[in-house]
This record gives C-alpha cells, structure tokens and sequence, in this order.
C-alpha cells in the first residue's frame, strides 16, 4: 500500500489546491490528509479512493503475473 499513499501524496502536492480545500472538497478530514502527507500512518481503503477521486486518480488493483517456480 506504500506505493498507493506515496502516489496520492504526490499528487496532493502537486495539485497546487491547499490541503485545507482538499480534504473539505474530498470529505476527508484535514487531520488524516495531514497524517498521509507527513507519512505518518495508513488510511483506510474509503479514504484513499475519496482522495484519488478528487485529485482525478483512478485505483485500480490487477492480478500480479504468474511466475513459474524454478525457473
């Protein structure tokens, strides 16, 4: 999920809108936009599609290749 929160994160910065107008347009509140700026903690899965959602982002979770042991 690192990766995730690290895309969101930057997109947060380079969005050019203030965090304050983020989180009251993405109803999330400022507290936990901070905490994923700051890479304090995780977010819930709501929370990451609510920001992804505002900032024009789409989530979308594909099957990884299937690798063939002993090769």
């Amino acid at each position: 999920m690192a990766k995730l929160t690290d895309t969101i994160r930057r997109a947060v910065e380079a969005s050019g809108q203030t965090r304050y107008r983020i989180a009251k347009e993405s109803g999330v509140s400022a507290g936990q936009l901070s905490r994923l700026v700051n890479s304090e903690r995780g977010m819930t899965v709501d929370t990451l599609e609510r920001l992804a959602d505002h900032l024009g982002l789409r989530i979308e979770v594909v099957p990884k290749a299937k690798t063939r042991k002993g090769r």
